[in-house]
């Protein structure tokens, strides 16, 4: 399956043009662009771009996606239903202003496959450093509304300050994905708001008021503490590392 094929196919159905009709703009045969389209034939990303830049696809759209994030992410095959629902309700006489007024607005952007389509598809969900100052963002998918179980706004990255946790495979630098929970999570790594600031520890439940909370650095170390005492921020689902 190729998938720039994936993308010239949504883009030119989003557009409701026929194969002759790209393959007239762009200066190639009919029968190259259906191959393509299909998988059977392998096609160089500088032509897949100019392809898909003569129907009006910009390189960027207003979300600051690129072409290369649309590829690597997305299951481009799902999004078909989405095109044909939506080329559909666009012949609604109530939608014609509305669609008037997008296209005045210049193609690759309003009219981007990605709002035309994939809107709610993808999130760029932000990394924190231990100040909670947004240091950069992770493009990941969202399935059925939820990032991992969480709304899509409440999730974010959070950045290991030190390597409290390095017994446990989380080193300094690392990025850890936080959904929201208050409550211990026993076995989980989770951030916790203390007076000097945000913190990384591994939690294991003692009893039904009571919490060990575990680093391992240079030595193993723990500390049970009351559950009034702590304030859980969330819990950490996923770590992204960097390869020494």
């Amino acid at each position: 399956m190729s998938r720039l094929g994936d993308l010239i196919r949504l883009e030119r159905t989003r557009q409701g043009l026929t194969h002759k009709q790209v393959a007239r703009k762009c200066g190639v045969s009919d029968k190259y662009l259906m191959e393509v389209e299909a998988g059977t034939r392998i096609i160089a990303d500088d032509q897949a771009r100019r392809i898909l830049k003569s129907m009006g696809m910009t390189e960027h759209t207003e979300a600051d996606f690129t072409l290369d994030d649309i590829a690597a992410t997305v299951d481009l095959q799902s999004a078909v239903p989405q095109l044909t629902k939506a080329a559909e309700a666009k012949k609604a006489p109530a939608k014609q202003e509305k669609a008037e007024v997008v296209a005045e607005s210049g193609p690759g952007v309003a009219g981007s496959i990605w709002l035309d389509a994939l809107s709610g598809v993808l999130k760029h969900v932000p990394i924190y450093n231990a100040v909670m100052k947004e240091v950069g963002h992770r493009l990941l998918p969202i399935t059925n509304g939820r990032i991992e179980g969480a709304a899509p706004d409440k999730v974010y990255y959070f950045m290991a300050p030190d390597n409290s946790l390095r017994g446990f495979r989380v080193q300094r630098g690392d990025l850890l994905l936080v959904v929201p929970a208050q409550a211990a999570v026993d076995g989980a790594i989770m951030l916790l708001q203390t007076p000097q600031g945000r913190i990384l520890r591994k939690v294991k439940r003692v009893n039904d008021y009571q919490a060990m909370l575990q680093k391992y650095d240079e030595a193993f170390e723990s500390e049970i503490k009351n559950f009034s005492d702590l304030t859980f921020v969330g819990r950490c689902v996923r770590l992204e590392a960097e390869l020494a």
